[in-house]
């Protein structure tokens, strides 16, 4: 009686705790280096740039494409690396995503796309979906380096074996510029707040809180170095933790605002000299970029600290044979310090027959009632498992464990 009471609870918690495999492949930025198109390509995405070419191309007053709007949309995912499989529609259609908890849309590309970014990639099929419910509003979303236009719908989303009815999402029936073509995934979820959402509507996991499909109100990221034997690559876990996946106690910060996974930041040091952030800051934790990000004076001062140099590009460069000798990156939250040595912070890229040593830290300027924000993202969270707790409000941060390299 006792093994069949285990047995059913074993399979009722399986049911409500979901572990998502995460794949990573090569940024949008490392494609576009390695094509020799880089350079072009930041060149025709300047935000200003770009607004001014595509404007006719959305409704008049489209909220996301002002500029002072566009400087407060994070990413940007030329530098996003790790994606999942979900499935929309009845019976499923299957597409690759962003699990981005940077932003809180659901969008895939839509069957009527006329973009050739959608031609790359999976659509989504409206008319084969039994399930699927027409909304005729339209949403634009601009991000960092690439914007998009569609229509809302709502319909079965399902990932791995949790089900969510009647979500809100959004179809893309535009995608101008470059950036969605090289793109390995097909859209993105986002996992924030719901008052970051461009699309109206709850987000994926806020549906999955009020159909009560989790067994908490809890998901979790693990992220691999980069090695060809890491299994899994990167996972993530809805609706609970893995204790197997991280070592130590858990740091638990508490969220200072619901929009972005925003908390306190005390400080940011180099070598153990407090140099940046000396009087407290707001920081994002967010899966959707590799990089670490920051306001624009304070990451100049840091890449001089660490020895990068500029490019013409606005890429940071560091001499791979200097890795050993440099400083380490530190940073403060909830009175613990997250260390980052070079091997951490630094991005080795195969460019040739040669390694290009690439800084991990990007000047990007991001303002908020609390002040600049920084952005702390795959360079810090593959060494830190990463929770995001709904129920608390407070994001968690432990020591990730990793094969022996």
């Amino acid at each position: 009686m006792l093994r069949l009471l285990l047995l059913l609870l074993s399979t009722w918690m399986g049911s409500a705790m979901v572990r998502v495999p995460l794949r990573r492949v090569p940024s949008i930025r490392t494609q576009l280096r390695a094509q020799g198109l880089l350079a072009d390509f930041l060149k025709d995405h300047r935000p200003d740039m770009f607004n001014r070419r595509y404007t006719q191309c959305f409704p008049p007053g489209t909220p996301s494409l002002r500029l002072t709007r566009s400087s407060e949309k994070i990413y940007n995912f030329m530098d996003a690396q790790y994606f999942g499989e979900i499935s929309l529609g009845s019976p499923p259609q299957n597409f690759s995503v962003i699990f981005d908890t940077g932003s809180a849309d659901l969008w895939v590309p839509s069957s009527y796309c006329v973009s050739q970014a959608c031609a790359l990639h999976r659509r989504f099929k409206a008319f084969e979906s039994k399930s699927f419910h027409h909304d005729g509003r339209i949403f634009g979303i601009h991000y960092g380096s690439g914007h998009l236009l569609g229509v809302m719908g709502r319909d079965t989303v399902k990932i791995g074996e949790l089900t969510t009815l009647n979500q809100e999402f959004g179809e893309s029936v535009y995608e101008p510029g470059a950036t969605f073509v090289t793109a390995k995934f097909d859209g993105v979820l986002g996992l924030a707040y719901q008052s970051l959402a461009e699309i109206l509507g709850n987000p994926v996991f806020d549906n999955m809180l009020a159909q009560k499909i989790v067994d908490q109100p809890v998901f979790s990221f693990y992220l691999s170095r980069r090695t060809r034997t890491s299994t899994p690559e990167g996972e993530l876990l809805l609706g609970g933790i893995d204790e197997a996946l991280y070592t130590g106690p858990i740091n638990w910060l508490p969220v200072a605002s619901k929009g972005y996974w925003q908390i306190k930041m005390e400080s940011v040091a180099v070598q153990g000299v407090s140099f940046f952030c000396p009087r407290g800051c707001q920081a994002i934790i967010d899966t959707g970029t590799s990089l670490i990000g920051g306001p624009t004076n304070e990451i100049l001062s840091l890449q001089q600290l660490i020895g990068a140099t500029p490019t013409n590009i606005g890429e940071f460069l560091i001499d791979c044979a200097r890795l050993s000798s440099l400083p380490h990156v530190t940073f403060v939250l909830g009175g613990k310090e997250y260390t980052l040595t070079s091997v951490q912070y630094v991005r080795k890229e195969a460019f040739g027959n040669r390694d290009l040593c690439f800084s991990g830290f990007q000047a990007i300027d991001i303002d908020s009632p609390e002040g600049p924000l920084w952005i702390l993202g795959d360079v810090f969270l593959t060494e830190y498992y990463s929770i995001f707790d709904r129920g608390h409000d407070r994001v968690g941060l432990a020591r990730a464990k990793h094969p022996i390299e």
